[in-house]
């Protein structure tokens, strides 16, 4: 198949209610009142999708979304900002997954999340294989968002973009199941680059410094594995080459954390896109996340390449070379 696309985004597609800022006694309140409550595009892989098109990318979208309201609306979201969503597989007596987003003063957030909506009932049948091939990347937006993705599903698909000559890439969210990397490991022994953030990435091997955790990482064959260490920046390891931290951007102060990751993810996938080498693509990473957390939603801080640009010469500035 010829690569039409840039990148293929294997994932969720759903829609978030940001509510902000919410106290931690919200509960003790017969009533709370917020300036604003809006509902924003969510969903890792729809996330990864919009701000990779909009920094310039042709990007294809492969999710599950049911035939209601909030379906048409990530729809529409698609052809908006020129996301291809042939892959989007929409199906009848399924709802179309939205989180609430209870977010805190300081950025953090919790979400309220719907069992039965289309994230939770996302599985490798969802995912057409014939479509995989169309892209130069594919990237599996977070292992363990969607448990019924699992190993066997996502190897199949990982087969499929390798026999077609795809860089992997990859991110995670914490378990919802109770899942360990050994019960993805033949899914990672795919990967090219992986994502996870620190915290996520302690509590799976069991390390307790971020040196350990990416040297543990490598065993399951990885091949360069980031780690987002929050205002450290990211570290950065892999084969043949010495572990190394690539710089925050600094002077930021966090809104709203939400979709903070896939905004990495994104950054650094176009960096991988520009033929930038692995330092430059997490600068990239660190950029594009400086702008996500400073806006409420996932999508909102990036509207165009001409933002990102203008942070990274800030961050230029901030780290000659």
């Amino acid at each position: 198949m010829d690569k039409t696309l840039d990148v293929v985004c294997v994932g969720a597609a759903i829609v978030d209610v940001p509510l902000q800022p919410v106290s931690r006694n919200i509960f003790d309140s017969e009533s709370y009142p917020l300036e604003q409550i809006s509902m924003t595009i969510g969903g890792d892989a729809i996330n990864e999708s919009t701000i990779i098109t909009r920094l310039g990318g042709k990007v294809g979208l492969m999710s599950l979304v049911g035939n209601d309201a909030v379906g048409d609306y990530i729809i529409r979201h698609c052809d908006t900002v020129g996301i291809n969503h042939e892959g989007v597989r929409r199906v009848d007596g399924i709802d179309t997954s939205i989180n609430v987003a209870l977010i805190t003063e300081d950025g953090e957030r919790t979400f309220v999340t719907n069992r039965n909506g289309s994230l939770w009932k996302l599985c490798g049948d969802d995912i057409d294989l014939s479509l995989i091939s169309r892209g130069k990347i594919l990237s599996m937006a977070s292992f363990f968002n969607s448990p019924r993705l699992d190993n066997d599903a996502i190897v199949k698909i990982f087969k499929v973009a390798k026999d077609a000559g795809m860089t992997i890439v990859a991110d995670m969210i914490k378990p919802r199941l109770g899942e360990t990397f050994n019960d993805i490991a033949g899914a990672l022994s795919y990967v090219d680059y992986f994502f996870p953030n620190v915290e996520e990435a302690e509590q799976m091997t069991g390390e307790n410094t971020v040196e350990a955790v990416a040297e543990k990482i490598l065993t399951y064959g990885v091949k360069n594995v980031i780690i987002k260490i929050g205002r450290k920046g990211a570290l950065i390891d892999g084969v043949g080459y010495e572990p190394f931290v690539v710089p925050a951007v600094e002077g930021i102060t966090a809104l709203d954390t939400t979709g903070t990751g896939d905004n990495f993810a994104s950054g650094f996938i176009t960096g991988l896109l520009e033929g930038k080498d692995v330092r430059e693509c997490g600068e990239y990473g660190n950029v594009a996340a400086s702008i996500a957390i400073q806006s409420i939603g996932a999508t909102t801080g990036i509207t165009g390449r001409d933002v990102f640009d203008a942070r990274m010469a800030q961050y230029r500035a901030q780290n000659p070379r």
